[in-house]
Protein backbone atom coordinates (compact mmCIF):
# COMPACT_ATOMS: atom_id res chain seq x y z
CA UNK A 1 0.00 0.00 0.00
CA UNK A 2 2.88 2.37 0.76
CA UNK A 3 4.22 1.98 -2.79
CA UNK A 4 0.89 3.22 -4.17
CA UNK A 5 1.05 6.29 -1.91
CA UNK A 6 4.66 6.99 -2.88
CA UNK A 7 3.78 6.56 -6.55
CA UNK A 8 0.85 9.00 -6.29
CA UNK A 9 3.04 11.44 -4.38
CA UNK A 10 5.77 11.28 -7.03
CA UNK A 11 3.29 11.75 -9.87
CA UNK A 12 1.69 14.78 -8.20
CA UNK A 13 5.10 16.23 -7.34
CA UNK A 14 6.43 15.69 -10.85
CA UNK A 15 3.48 17.52 -12.40
CA UNK A 16 3.89 20.40 -9.96
CA UNK A 17 7.66 20.48 -10.58
CA UNK A 18 7.05 20.87 -14.32
CA UNK A 19 4.42 23.57 -13.76
CA UNK A 20 6.85 25.59 -11.63
CA UNK A 21 9.66 25.12 -14.16
CA UNK A 22 7.55 26.19 -17.13
CA UNK A 23 6.05 29.18 -15.31
CA UNK A 24 9.50 30.35 -14.29
CA UNK A 25 10.54 30.71 -17.91
CA UNK A 26 8.16 33.67 -17.97
CA UNK A 27 8.94 34.83 -14.44
CA UNK A 28 12.68 34.75 -15.12
CA UNK A 29 12.23 36.68 -18.34
CA UNK A 30 10.15 39.27 -16.49
CA UNK A 31 12.74 39.63 -13.74
CA UNK A 32 15.49 40.06 -16.33
CA UNK A 33 13.46 42.69 -18.16
CA UNK A 34 12.86 44.68 -14.96
CA UNK A 35 16.52 44.55 -13.95
CA UNK A 36 17.94 45.45 -17.37
CA UNK A 37 15.33 47.53 -19.22
CA UNK A 38 13.67 49.32 -16.30
CA UNK A 39 16.41 49.56 -13.66
CA UNK A 40 19.20 49.98 -16.24
CA UNK A 41 21.41 47.22 -14.88
CA UNK A 42 24.09 45.88 -17.29
CA UNK A 43 23.00 42.58 -18.85
CA UNK A 44 25.79 40.54 -17.26
CA UNK A 45 24.83 41.70 -13.74
CA UNK A 46 21.11 41.66 -14.45
CA UNK A 47 21.24 38.10 -15.72
CA UNK A 48 23.26 36.94 -12.70
CA UNK A 49 21.00 38.69 -10.20
CA UNK A 50 17.88 37.60 -12.08
CA UNK A 51 19.05 34.00 -12.11
CA UNK A 52 19.66 34.10 -8.35
CA UNK A 53 16.29 35.72 -7.63
CA UNK A 54 14.58 33.11 -9.81
CA UNK A 55 16.51 30.29 -8.13
CA UNK A 56 15.50 31.48 -4.66
CA UNK A 57 11.85 31.90 -5.64
CA UNK A 58 11.74 28.48 -7.34
CA UNK A 59 13.35 26.91 -4.29
CA UNK A 60 10.72 28.32 -1.94
CA UNK A 61 7.85 27.26 -4.22
CA UNK A 62 9.32 23.80 -4.84
CA UNK A 63 10.09 23.30 -1.17
CA UNK A 64 6.56 24.11 0.00
CA UNK A 65 4.14 23.47 -2.88
CA UNK A 66 5.87 20.71 -4.85
CA UNK A 67 7.51 18.70 -2.06
CA UNK A 68 5.37 19.75 0.93
CA UNK A 69 7.98 20.90 3.44
CA UNK A 70 6.62 23.27 6.05
CA UNK A 71 9.80 25.32 6.45
CA UNK A 72 12.75 25.79 4.08
CA UNK A 73 16.16 24.64 5.27
CA UNK A 74 19.64 25.93 4.53
CA UNK A 75 20.74 22.37 3.68
CA UNK A 76 18.08 21.95 0.98
CA UNK A 77 18.76 25.46 -0.34
CA UNK A 78 22.48 24.64 -0.66
CA UNK A 79 21.73 21.33 -2.40
CA UNK A 80 19.34 23.11 -4.76
CA UNK A 81 22.03 25.64 -5.68
CA UNK A 82 24.51 22.83 -6.34
CA UNK A 83 21.92 20.98 -8.44
CA UNK A 84 21.15 24.12 -10.47
CA UNK A 85 24.83 24.92 -10.94
CA UNK A 86 25.61 21.40 -12.12
CA UNK A 87 22.62 21.60 -14.48
CA UNK A 88 24.11 24.74 -16.00
CA UNK A 89 27.47 23.00 -16.45
CA UNK A 90 25.69 20.10 -18.20
CA UNK A 91 23.76 22.45 -20.51
CA UNK A 92 26.91 24.44 -21.31
CA UNK A 93 29.01 21.32 -21.92
CA UNK A 94 26.46 19.51 -24.10
CA UNK A 95 25.63 22.65 -26.09
CA UNK A 96 29.26 23.45 -26.84
CA UNK A 97 30.33 19.85 -27.45
CA UNK A 98 27.52 19.18 -29.92
CA UNK A 99 28.11 22.51 -31.63
CA UNK A 100 31.81 21.68 -31.91
CA UNK A 101 30.78 18.35 -33.52
CA UNK A 102 28.89 20.23 -36.24
CA UNK A 103 25.34 20.36 -34.86
CA UNK A 104 23.69 23.77 -35.21
CA UNK A 105 24.13 25.70 -31.98
CA UNK A 106 20.37 26.19 -31.42
CA UNK A 107 19.66 22.47 -31.81
CA UNK A 108 22.67 21.74 -29.62
CA UNK A 109 21.22 24.08 -26.99
CA UNK A 110 17.88 22.23 -27.05
CA UNK A 111 19.70 18.93 -26.46
CA UNK A 112 21.68 20.61 -23.69
CA UNK A 113 18.44 21.83 -22.10
CA UNK A 114 16.94 18.34 -22.25
CA UNK A 115 19.99 16.91 -20.51
CA UNK A 116 19.97 19.70 -17.93
CA UNK A 117 16.26 19.30 -17.17
CA UNK A 118 16.67 15.53 -16.85
CA UNK A 119 19.54 16.08 -14.44
CA UNK A 120 17.45 18.63 -12.55
CA UNK A 121 14.63 16.14 -12.06
CA UNK A 122 17.03 13.48 -10.84
CA UNK A 123 18.81 15.75 -8.40
CA UNK A 124 15.64 17.42 -7.16
CA UNK A 125 13.69 14.21 -6.56
CA UNK A 126 16.50 11.89 -5.50
CA UNK A 127 18.80 14.24 -3.61
CA UNK A 128 17.51 17.72 -2.70
CA UNK A 129 13.98 16.73 -1.66
CA UNK A 130 14.40 12.99 -1.23
CA UNK A 131 11.68 11.48 0.93
CA UNK A 132 13.18 8.97 3.35
CA UNK A 133 10.29 6.80 4.56
CA UNK A 134 6.63 7.72 4.55
CA UNK A 135 4.90 10.39 2.54
CA UNK A 136 1.94 12.47 3.70
CA UNK A 137 -0.57 12.95 0.93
Amino acid sequence: MLSVNVSAYLQRSAVRWWVVGILFVGVGTGILHVLVAILGMPLVWGSLLGAEIGTLLRFVINDRWVFGFRKPSWARLWKYHVANGSGFVIWFGVTNLLSWCGIHYLLASVFGMACSVGWGMLTNFLWVWRQKETVDL
